[in-house]
């Protein structure tokens, strides 16, 4: 059976370096409309910003002054707003571990679902991750191409969560450099039904990647109704979901049957056609690369705005 893949091998000691370059892309159909360059400027920041109302759903007529943006407790001054839906570079990645494998049909239905409601602009991505990485489809905006790429999917393995979070965010890094003249939002949906066992790639070199990327993370732990969830005692798996969403403006999901799966897809797909732009100049003049603390603040009575948790200030010279 012919199937398109690019296959990431990964060895120690030289884990993290061979991630970097070990998937090698299709060209990328760029989008010619013009759109405002954010990357003009080294210090100019860019928010993916979600409000909700008290009950989860999504406002989507918050003027731009009504917006103010903090870094590390000062306010700073907004650049750039747009609440059109932007188009969005997406990767999606699956599960495809052997634990998978009474629920992958199911699975592979509620992806295809989601990828259905891409737009032409849009751009999309399949990871499929067990014991190895595999790109089934390298970014394309073509539907049928995802599609088929989901469908061919197989269980059985272990779960290298760790590497194929990794691998798309370096995919989508050069996505980033090579539209840098177009404004293009960047997310990962990750499916997984259990804890990391077999990366070669920490927790922790992931999350700091994500933080130094301009990507949020959607997350959806598949869960199953056993006792460590019904105690709720500390589940390593949720956590690392849990954290690389909170700190990349995403969001997390958990399931407790493959049949959830659909509307949690739905749900994402609604969020990321109903974001803010934002763009600002920070008015910190270091360039000692600390971290610095972002917060979204409406002034829309019961609202809440959402974003990444912040960024590296930039180092070097002026």
């Amino acid at each position: 059976m012919a199937v398109s893949r690019t296959r990431a091998r990964l060895a120690r000691p030289f884990a993290v370096a061979a991630l970097a370059v070990a998937v090698c892309l299709a060209p990328v159909r760029a989008q010619q409309a013009p759109q405002p360059n954010f990357r003009s400027a080294i210090d100019v920041v860019s928010l993916n910003v979600t409000v909700t109302d008290p009950n989860g759903r999504f406002v989507t007529d918050v003027p731009q002054d009504a917006f103010t943006v903090y870094e590390d407790g000062m306010p700073q001054e907004i650049r750039f707003f747009n609440r059109s839906n932007l188009p969005v570079a997406l990767s999606i990645l699956l599960d495809t571990s052997a634990s998978m494998e009474d629920k992958i049909a199911t699975a592979q239905e509620a992806a295809i679902g989601f990828v259905k409601r891409l737009r032409a602009q849009d751009l999309g991505q399949v990871i499929d991750f067990d014991s190895r990485v595999l790109v089934s489809q390298s970014f394309t905006s073509n539907i049928p191409d995802l599609e088929d790429a989901i469908h061919k999917t197989t269980a059985g393995g272990s779960t290298s969560l760790h590497n194929a979070i990794y691998i798309s965010l370096k995919e989508l890094k050069k996505i980033q450099t090579r539209s840098a003249d177009e404004v293009r939002r960047q997310a990962i949906v990750v499916l997984s039904d259990g804890e990391d066992t077999s990366s070669l790639v920490s927790f922790e070199e992931v999350l700091e990647l994500a933080k130094r990327s301009e990507t949020a993370i959607y997350a959806i732990g598949l869960r199953g109704k056993g006792p460590d969830h019904l105690r709720g005692s500390f589940n390593e798996a949720d956590y690392v979901l849990r954290e690389l969403a909170q700190q990349t403006g995403g969001r997390v999901f958990f399931a407790r049957a493959a049949n959830e799966l659909a509307g949690i897809y739905g749900q994402i797909s609604d969020e990321l056609s109903s974001q803010y732009m934002i763009g600002y100049s920070s008015r910190n003049p270091k360039r000692d690369g600390a971290w610095r603390r972002i917060v979204v603040r409406t002034n829309q009575p019961n609202t809440t705005a959402r974003t990444k948790q912040g960024y590296y200030g930039p180092t070097g010279g002026s």
